[in-house]
């Protein structure tokens, strides 16, 4: 009977907001082989690749557990905003098949040539960068599904003026942080000038569904900004009610002052 061939390790971790690629690129090359492509580095290291992407994303192929560590510590000594919660998605791999092409998380890759390898590692980045602003959006959602349920129940949200602006302040954030970075997820830039190569980050983007999750953030963005402007709706109309009551006052103080003048 024969051996299963042993298939290698492909992950792909999403660590950070982004990447300071110029920082990583001086330190990384005193050590180790690396080609600056359009913005990412491309580590390679006797049939091991590392892709490291600006965007906070990076994929391995063949790297240990202990290599992949190393690495992460370095990429976060130069990383703004590095996630709480860091994302991950584990494939295994074999070099050399017939063609290429994904089954069940298993990568048949038609050869080791590394820039057929960062092509595929483009859209595997782009899912779990992808997947962070899924995370990001639903936690957003989720923490505050409380708000439209009180203004349904009790006809207000029974909020301070300053909790309110806290929450404004915190879906605008979620919001910006991902339309800023909306253009990540259409296809690189790259394949403008290596078009032949598109076919094999094609073959990562449909695996992995990065049109059709793309169109369910945008609904998720949707009910994000339209939770941001009922809670501006709501510090409107308070403005205007306070507005309201210190006219009233006037008014009552005014009379007040008038009908005392008229006694006395």
């Amino acid at each position: 009977m024969s051996e299963q061939p042993a298939f290698k390790q492909c992950a792909a971790f999403c660590l950070a907001q982004s990447f300071d690629i110029s920082a990583l690129a001086k330190v990384i090359s005193e050590t180790t082989l690396i080609r600056i492509i359009k913005g990412a580095l491309l580590i390679e290291d006797n049939y091991s690749w590392s892709v490291v992407f600006s965007y906070g994303a990076v994929v391995h192929w063949n790297v240990s557990n202990e290599q992949q560590s190393k690495l992460h510590h370095l990429l976060l000594n130069n990383a703004e905003n590095p996630l709480q919660a860091v994302e991950e998605d584990n494939f295994t791999f074999e070099l050399e098949c017939p063609s290429t092409r994904i089954i069940e998380d298993h990568i048949e890759v038609e050869s080791s040539d590394p820039i057929l390898l960062f092509s595929l590692s483009q859209g595997m980045a782009q899912s779990i960068k992808l997947a962070s602003f899924e995370t990001n959006a639903i936690t957003t959602i989720n923490n505050t599904n409380y708000i439209p349920k009180s203004l349904a129940e009790n006809g207000s949200i029974k909020l301070s003026r300053h909790k309110i602006a806290k929450i404004r302040g915190q879906l605008f954030l979620t919001k910006s942080d991902i339309i800023l970075n909306y253009d990540l997820l259409d296809t690189p830039d790259f394949f403008w000038e290596y078009p032949e190569y598109e076919e094999y980050y094609s073959i990562t983007a449909k695996y992995l569904e990065i049109a059709p999750r793309t169109r369910v953030l945008s609904k998720k963005l949707e009910t994000i900004h339209e939770l941001f402007e009922m809670l501006a709706d709501e510090q409107k109309h308070r403005h205007s009610s306070i507005l309201e009551l210190i006219v009233i006052g006037l008014i009552a103080f005014e009379i007040f002052m008038t009908l005392l003048g008229k006694l006395f």
